[in-house]
């Protein structure tokens, strides 16, 4: 997702960069990382705003990500879909994704679809950073 043109009037085009953040969603960098904190109550209506911001962090190649939980009150399917989407872009791509996830209830829905097992979720940021590159699974 590349920069926006937008007419300013007349002759004049500005170039505006779409937004980097939403109420579900901030983005930072740490250590070589995109880091995605998501916010909030991950829903259908979040995961349509979070969507494009994700695709935006996972279109590079060799992009290397970390989506944080942390912040999270409820996660749904949509949510889940947002995590699947995210991980088979990346790894499509050559890169690293690592997830960060405390939230009991949401620690349960992975382990019950299996997802837990395609990506590993460590119990803080510190530990996403740190953990080996091999963290994502095979697809």
């Amino acid at each position: 997702m590349g920069p926006e043109l937008e007419s300013a009037g007349g002759d004049v085009v500005v170039q505006r960069e779409p937004a980097a953040e939403s109420p579900y969603l901030r983005v930072r960098r740490e250590r070589g990382y995109t880091v995605l904190e998501f916010a909030g109550e991950i829903d259908i209506s979040a995961a349509a705003e979070i969507a494009p911001l994700l695709d935006a962090a996972t279109e590079e190649p060799g992009a290397r990500v970390v989506i944080d939980l942390g912040g999270i009150e409820f996660f749904d399917c949509s949510g889940l879909r947002l995590l699947y989407r995210a991980r088979g872009r990346v790894l499509d791509r050559g890169g690293d994704l690592r997830l960060v996830c405390t939230h009991r209830l949401t620690l349960r829905v992975l382990r019950v679809t299996g997802l837990s097992r395609l990506l590993p979720p460590s119990p803080s940021l510190e530990t996403a950073l740190s953990r080996p590159r091999a963290a994502s699974g095979s697809r």
